[in-house]
């Protein structure tokens, strides 16, 4: 299975724009602090600022929040990066001939939905400053 990363790098970019004192900021040092390719924070970049969490100018290193970072939910976030919004997924492929595999789909998806729905429940109740707050506080003690 492959997983995502997208939520975590694009909070990573915003949590560093607000965090990281500097007049400029490139997508280069952003992605050496990701270790990612600096072509996948571009590519993340403008889809938090099409989402209006990013303000950024081409040809000027000075990517800031688009807003304060306590208005912006993980919730916002994970919107702007994932295309398919789906945390879960049921397996297409189920014997139709098995009770089983006949109405497991169905009941997964059901199931999968009430994940879903909490998950995004408590998404939108935090924020990129709480992870900016817990950052800095395990700065502060290591």
């Amino acid at each position: 299975m492959k997983y995502s990363y997208k939520l975590s790098d694009a909070i990573h970019i915003l949590a560093y724009v607000d965090i990281v004192p500097a007049a400029t900021i490139s997508s280069t040092e952003i992605a050496a602090s990701i270790e990612a390719n600096a072509s996948v924070v571009r590519r993340l970049m403008a889809n938090l600022k099409t989402a209006g969490l990013l303000e950024s100018h081409a040809g000027a290193a000075r990517p800031r929040l688009a807003r304060p970072a306590s208005e912006i939910t993980l919730l916002d976030v994970f919107r702007a990066v994932e295309i398919n919004h789906e945390l879960l997924h049921v397996d297409p492929r189920t014997n139709m001939s098995c009770p089983v595999g006949a109405n497991i789909q169905q009941t997964l998806d059901a199931a999968y939905a009430r994940v879903q729905q909490a998950a995004e429940a408590e998404l939108a109740q935090l924020t990129v400053q709480d992870i900016i707050d817990g950052i800095q506080a395990r700065r502060s003690v290591g």
